[in-house]
């Protein structure tokens, strides 16, 4: 932690966190299996589908989640991957985001160098797409795609210029070297990640990994570390799993070289901290939003701002 810790303060001010929002698009009935998903029509979880929803009513949830604080707003749809016909709407979506000022991001998945360009054109700076594991246990989360399919969207995206965010989830009953099998896939990308959410699973019941044990906490932030180890220069999100996670687990992910969360009360169908609680919580930390050029108060004292 310490290592990662070094590393972060020469290319990120530790003082600072970026904050993104997500708002689930088009919610439920997803085609893929993955085994930790609420959303998934394969198991019964209670979620209902729903339809896309209008761009109209997605920037004005933007438009409150910018209000609140968030500096990217990211729209994710419970899809195998992006059809032709849905495009235009997404699109109009993006657009109406971008022009409020907010960084975008969306995740939708499968995608396609035409539908990235596409997408690139309408404003949207960032897509996220996780490679969830480490390739040898990928099919232990989900068989409805391979790997590969994963790589191929990530060089989709790239190749169009567009900023790529892909991380992974612990706490599917991989073990250790799964878990660095995950990060040397994400390393060892033709290009690191822009952005590399970590999630610490929040286990659904009704999905094949609802009764999964939780990973230790230090051993959560050991990711959190080698993350920021292996890719230096890349904004590193703690992201789900915050709700269960106590604020000094949170604080050690930070000092661990974490520079990103999200906020808002929900992430897509799970809990998430409500905004009074991170507050807080960044006020303790003596933390600001990227941006925000005021430091620690011992940094002055000490003069190091």
């Amino acid at each position: 932690m310490f290592r990662a810790t070094e590393i972060h303060r020469v290319w990120f001010d530790p003082a600072e966190v970026q904050l993104s929002q997500l708002l689930s698009v088009k919610t439920g009935g997803g085609e893929e299996n993955c085994g930790y998903c609420s959303q998934s029509q394969h198991f019964k979880t209670g979620v209902a589908a729903t339809k896309l929803m209008d761009a109209g009513a997605v920037i004005a949830a933007a438009a409150e989640a910018k209000a609140g604080g968030a500096q990217r707003f990211c729209m994710g749809a419970a899809w195998r991957d992006l059809k032709d016909r849905d495009v235009r709407k997404v699109a109009a979506m993006i657009s109406g985001v971008k022009a409020l000022g907010l960084e975008t991001c969306a995740t939708l998945g499968i995608m396609t160098r035409d539908h990235a360009q596409a997408l690139k054109d309408a404003g949207l700076d960032y897509y996220n797409h996780n490679l969830d594991t480490g390739p040898d246990y990928c099919d232990k989360v989900v068989t409805t795609r391979v790997y590969q399919d994963r790589l191929d969207t990530l060089e989709a995206v790239r190749s169009v210029g567009m900023s790529t965010c892909c991380g992974g989830i612990v706490g599917m009953g991989e073990t250790r070297r799964d878990r660095a099998g995950l990060l040397h896939a994400l390393a060892t990308l033709p290009a690191h990640p822009d952005s590399l959410p970590i999630n610490d699973l929040m286990p659904i019941p009704g999905t094949p990994l609802g009764g999964s044990n939780p990973v230790d906490g230090f051993e959560f932030v050991r990711m959190i570390a080698v993350a920021r180890i292996t890719c230096p220069k890349t904004v590193v999100h703690l992201s789900a799993g915050r709700e269960h996670m106590s604020r000094e687990l949170q604080a050690l992910c930070f000092l661990a070289g974490a520079n990103s969360m999200f906020i808002g009360g929900k992430l897509l169908t799970t809990a998430n901290p409500d905004k009074d609680t991170d507050a807080a919580l960044m006020a303790d930390l003596g933390m600001k939003t990227i941006g925000d050029r005021a430091r620690y108060a011992v940094d002055d004292v000490l003069g190091l701002a």
